[in-house]
């Protein structure tokens, strides 16, 4: 290819790069507005998703996914962490649903021990990869508020301010079941600079825009095995910018999960040394 051709494509590229990833206004790189629609396709997908969960809570179903297939204990004992995104996902109209599944087994460790580090907003920036603030809001019995502020990278790099409500219950002796749900989600703008300030919620590059966990926690003789299933709301891949916006939205709520599990049994057999 000629010198010039390489310099007529040069330029849209870089000038897309410089957008997208070098702080240009806001304004320019793809500002969207979530929907009443899209809400609304959200909240009753999680209706519809919250009524099959509790199937495993009232013990229709075995309580943990891993017992859907007796081979996956054996697997996660292994020190495996299982990860899997759930078919059924629907379309939504103006967003993206990703739905993920993890699992893993903590040996030596305590349904209790587990709850300990999902509670422990205040230091939540200190054992996961994402925050870089954190703190607890507010506690009211089985239910807590939290804050924190996310930094997520793939490509992009997107700093978030997010608030979320924990609900916790416990099933029996040995089992207990956590719902989380983002009250707050908005894009901060100019993050670490003079400039700092946060986009409408709502009124942003659409990169998340809802984030809700569901934890089951089952304690066994020698240790407690650990499931989340996440399930995020992202706007649509813009056309023609799906080489840069495509690995955040789709495959970064994967590695988010795991990289949350992960860090769950780290922090696990931190809150152990400390006893």
């Amino acid at each position: 290819m000629s010198e010039r051709k390489h310099s007529i494509l040069a330029g849209p590229i870089l000038a897309i790069l410089l957008v997208l990833c070098l702080g240009q206004p806001t304004q320019v790189q793809g500002i969207t507005k979530l929907s009443p629609e899209t809400v609304a396709e959200f909240d009753a997908y999680i209706k519809d998703k919250e009524r099959l969960l509790q199937k495993r809570i009232d013990g229709e179903r075995p309580f943990l996914w891993t017992d859907d297939v007796p081979e996956r204990r054996i697997t996660l004992r292994r020190g495996d962490i299982l990860i899997e995104g759930l078919p059924e996902t629907p379309s939504i109209e103006g967003g993206l649903l990703h739905v993920w599944l993890g699992a893993m087994f903590i040996p030596q460790a305590t349904g209790p021990e587990v709850l300990a580090v999902l509670q422990d907003y205040d230091r939540h920036q200190e054992w996961y990869p994402e925050p870089i603030e954190s703190k607890l809001l507010s506690q009211d019995g089985d239910v807590y508020r939290g804050y924190l502020k996310l930094r997520k990278k793939k490509v992009l790099t997107v700093v978030l301010s997010t608030e979320h409500e924990a609900h916790y219950s416990q099933v029996s002796d040995n089992r207990w079941y956590m719902k989380s749900y983002s009250t707050k989600i908005a894009e901060v703008e100019n993050p670490d600079t003079p400039k700092e300030k946060e986009l409408p919620v709502g009124e942003d590059r659409g990169f998340l825009w809802r984030l809700y966990a569901y934890w089951f926690i089952e304690e066994a003789e020698d240790g407690v095995f650990v499931e989340c299933v996440s399930v995020s709301l992202s706007r649509q891949i813009p056309f023609g910018l799906g080489w840069v916006v495509k690995p955040f939205v789709t495959s970064l709520p994967r590695e988010s999960l795991e990289g949350m599990l992960q860090a769950t049994r780290v922090a696990v057999k931190r809150i152990q040394q400390e006893q």
